[in-house]
């Protein structure tokens, strides 16, 4: 990864403080993973960021090597990495991710 790059991804990181990597936007997720995490948060009725990696190809190359996580879409919250769809659904159940985000939103 470029250091370019990875300064592009730290400031889209630490200037969102929700922000999810997806194929698709909010409004029109292209697959079903990031339509989970976008029905998620819109249930969660939190303000979020999104970045579509279909139309950056840079990006989607990148961030996959910038978490060390092989899957898209990916979450971040206040700068933090926290998972996929099957981490966000199963934080959403346990009611972890009402918490995290509260605390991000707070901050």
């Amino acid at each position: 990864m470029t250091p370019e790059l990875k300064e592009q991804i730290d400031k889209l990181v630490n200037e969102n403080k929700i922000l999810v990597f997806m194929k698709g936007t909010k409004l029109m997720p292209q697959c079903g993973f990031s339509n989970n995490v976008v029905q998620i948060l819109n249930t969660l009725g939190v303000p979020y960021e999104t970045v579509d990696i279909l139309e950056e190809y840079e990006i989607r190359q990148g961030i996959k090597e910038y978490s060390n996580w092989p899957t898209i879409p990916q979450v971040y919250i206040n700068g933090e990495f926290v998972g996929g769809s099957d981490v966000m659904i199963e934080m959403y159940q346990q009611g972890e991710l009402q918490q995290m985000v509260e605390v991000a939103l707070a901050s």
